[in-house]
């Protein structure tokens, strides 16, 4: 839009040249981490004693099999999960940084979660489907669940997203 702008004054003589006719964007690859669907299946096996990291993990396997951020999952109220047209159950919610509407289908592990937090005095309490936790301390345990699940790999809250994109949506066929 920028360039535009700047073309229509220079077409208009309004500016003499162009500032930015030199300049060139450069992009730098990125690597985006993922969770193979080996690692996900020994994440979800592994018995974890601790509840504070079980809770994490059910919240990290949640958007695993969602798609869904950090602040949508967090948000996620009981008036948010409606029956679709399908007659399954999928997440209707409007996503907090675009502000776009979404329409999720709830796979079986999802569900699953959600049934296990639908009396959790916490998330009650707060009127939400999970017990609330900051994103800081969110990571900060999921470096924790690496470690015991033997996950060489940096593990946050955003790889979940990679992984629903990569390894959930693919082996089922999306």
């Amino acid at each position: 839009k920028l360039k535009k702008i700047v073309r229509h004054c220079v077409a208009n003589e309004w500016i003499k040249n162009d500032p930015f006719q030199l300049y060139r964007i450069s992009t730098q690859e990125t690597f985006r981490n993922f969770l193979l669907m080996a690692e996900l299946e020994s994440l979800i096996s592994k018995e974890i004693s601790i509840g504070r990291l079980d809770q994490v993990r059910d919240i990290f396997v949640f958007s695993c099999y969602t798609g869904l951020c950090y602040s949508d999952v967090i948000d996620l109220k009981a008036s948010d999960i409606c029956i679709g047209i399908d007659g399954e159950k999928w997440i209707f919610t409007k996503r907090k940084k675009t502000d776009t509407l979404s329409r999720i289908p709830l796979l079986p592990i999802a569900i699953g979660l959600l049934s296990k937090y639908s009396n959790h005095p916490t998330a009650v309490a707060a009127g939400k489907l999970f017990p609330p936790i900051s994103n800081q301390r969110l990571n900060s345990y999921l470096k924790e669940i690496s470690i015991i699940c033997g996950i060489n790999k940096d593990l946050t809250f955003h790889c979940a997203r990679h992984t629903f994109a990569t390894t959930v949506t693919l082996t089922n066929g999306v």
